[in-house]
């Protein structure tokens, strides 16, 4: 079931239960970080799936964990799953794997003309993570 909320700009967007749910959870300042994220990666990924996954908003294209955000102790991360192979100065190296992250502690620090050159490169930049466990943590690039 999809409810609509009102964004930051005043718009309309579609967003599914759980991620509403996460939303109200958080206070405004955080609230407004994850508001534009969220309008900003829809109007970007469309056609990706949206659901809370591992208690965080994240977006999957063919079953594969693209983008998603979560609020950290002292801000948000935006994370990418294939980020490390963007080759982009604002993304920084999260983990063993490839992804990378960026994170906000204000509003205004999010980049949009950034966080549109991520997204484009995350559809055209794709590790198999949906596939990880099958090869036993080989972890082989897509596209």
């Amino acid at each position: 079931m999809t409810n609509y909320i009102s964004c930051m700009n005043g718009s309309l967007t579609g967003m599914p239960e759980d991620v509403l749910v996460y939303h109200q959870s958080l206070l405004p300042g955080d609230k407004a970080i994850c508001d534009l994220l969220y309008r900003e990666i829809s109007t970007g990924m469309p056609d990706a799936e949206n659901k809370v996954w591992h208690r965080h908003p994240v977006w999957f294209l063919q079953g594969n964990p693209i983008v998603g955000y979560s609020k950290l102790k002292d801000s948000v991360r935006l994370m990418f799953w294939s980020g490390q192979s963007f080759d982009e100065p604002g993304l920084h190296a999260e983990g063993s794997f490839k992804a990378a992250e960026a994170r906000y502690i204000t509003q205004p620090q999010v980049n949009i003309e950034d966080l549109k050159r991520w997204l484009l490169k995350s559809r055209e930049i794709q590790w198999d993570y949906k596939n990880i466990v099958k090869r036993k943590g080989e972890l082989l690039r897509l596209y």
